[in-house]
């Protein structure tokens, strides 16, 4: 190995950044480090609810890669393929052609990406909600349509414009799904031909419980405080079609929906096919409990895009989870820097520690170390946890400051679709004849 290694870090998300922060601080003088990633800012994913329903200020989530990894290059840009036997990457920048970067030692971790499935309707309706721009327009959507439904006479355009559907019940989807109406519950104050009961909120899951994280009394507990709320949930019910906003349901029910969200979870990122690094049948880098890709020399992996074997289960890996991805980084760090010491390699071993979920404000289920908590301590404790996991002093401080301003004002509900649209008012502005010109989607303008 040369006398100052060069470790590519593929990814910027939970493991590529915690991994570079701990190996710039280790290898500063002995390794260099470069990261690539198409974002150059890092998302504390669990966050996204709560800056979806205005708690967060969005640039308080992410951080940026380059402020805190002063000491590595940092790359915005695209890894499309790798060549591990000759120890050769190619990536493609934001701008301009793609290049080659050589390594001595590489962390593939390029996450994981939305699953979505072949119904009909979807592409063209659906909204994600994995990124911060997802979560600043699905904002920006559900009150335009509380704005747009305010103002229409048609019974049937109101209708619809006031339906929200959710579709998967897994962490995502019911955080955003209760956040987003409990933002738009307190907004219908504002408005006054709107009430919460003209509302309709669907949550839409295949399976027979939400929340498979947590145990079933958990489980139960958030369905009964969701369908108190009068919301409606869903379970063993499939989606069979959404074509323009027509949703159609395995039970046979139909009603159309101007806000279709899909949050039925992930899959590895479909670059690691474009690799010779052995996958299993999920697309997964099978890895060992070292975080060695298995059979594969210099090559690392952790997160979503890695099949880990879980030592505290044998013949089961461990699951896609932030828990997990924050956690791997510390075995991973620990081990690169003990193989270009020429040091021993430990194996990632996890003592579970439970799981967190907040329902909307003050609200929550979580489960920690086996105690079972509801309702606001609940969601203390999950405000607690995640608090204590965001990356850097400054975030957390932050984060902190926009809770406790929360406290004595009350929420900002302002639509800012423009965001999405920026040059709209010019481009009406330069038209020949502007005092002519038509306004199409003004009145329903969502970005």
């Amino acid at each position: 190995m040369p006398d100052r290694p060069h470790i590519l870090i593929v990814g910027g998300g939970y493991v590529g950044m915690y991994t570079a922060l701990r190996l710039q601080r280790k290898l500063r003088r002995s390794a260099r480090i470069t990261v690539v990633d198409p974002q150059n800012y890092m998302t504390y994913q669990p966050f996204l609810p709560e800056t979806a329903a205005g708690s967060l200020e969005p640039r308080h989530v992410v951080v940026p890669l380059r402020k805190v990894l002063k000491h590595c290059r940092v790359v915005t840009g695209m890894v499309t393929s790798i060549d591990h036997a000759h120890r050769t990457a190619t990536v493609l920048p934001v701008e301009g052609p793609e290049e080659h970067l050589t390594y001595d030692q590489i962390v593939v971790a390029p996450g994981s990406v939305v699953r979505t499935l072949p119904i009909p309707g979807l592409a063209e309706c659906g909204i994600g909600f994995k990124t911060v721009g997802e979560a600043i327009y699905l904002r920006n959507h559900v009150l335009s349509r509380l704005d747009y439904a305010a103002s229409v006479t048609d019974e049937a355009h109101r209708r619809r414009a006031l339906t929200f559907v959710f579709i998967g019940g897994g962490y995502a989807g019911i955080e955003a799904f209760a956040e987003l109406e409990d933002m738009a519950r307190y907004a219908t104050r504002y408005y006054d031909s709107i009430t919460p009961d003209d509302m309709r909120w669907v949550l839409i899951e295949a399976t027979g419980r939400v929340l498979p994280e947590v145990s079933v009394p958990l489980s139960e507990y958030t369905v009964q405080r969701l369908l108190e709320r009068k919301m409606d949930v869903r379970l063993n019910t499939r989606v069979e079609s959404l074509t323009g906003g027509h949703v159609r349901l395995s039970d046979g029910e139909e009603f159309d929906a101007d806000t279709i969200v899909w949050t039925a979870g992930v899959k590895a990122n479909p670059m690691l096919g474009r690799t010779d690094l052995p996958l299993d049948d999920k697309g997964r880098l099978i890895c060992k409990a070292t975080l060695q890709v298995d059979g594969v020399e210099d090559a690392w992996s952790a997160g979503d895009c890695a099949a880990v074997p879980d030592l505290t289960q044998p013949g089961r890996t461990t699951g896609p989870s932030a828990q997990h991805a924050v956690r791997q980084t510390k075995t991973l760090a620990a081990n690169i820097v003990a193989t270009v010491r020429r040091g021993t390699l430990s194996e990632y071993r996890h003592k579970y520690a439970g799981s967190v979920a907040s329902l909307g404000l003050y609200r929550g289920v979580a489960e920690i170390y086996g105690v079972k908590l509801r309702g606001l301590p609940a969601w203390f404790m999950h405000r607690t946890y995640h608090l204590s996991r965001v990356p850097t002093l400054n975030r957390k401080v932050r984060v902190l400051a926009d809770w406790t301003l929360a406290i004595f004002f009350p929420r900002e509900v302002v639509s800012l679709g423009q965001l999405q649209q920026p040059r709209r008012e010019f481009e009406l502005a330069a038209l020949p004849n502007p005092g002519r010109a038509p306004l199409p989607g003004v009145a329903r303008e969502t970005g």
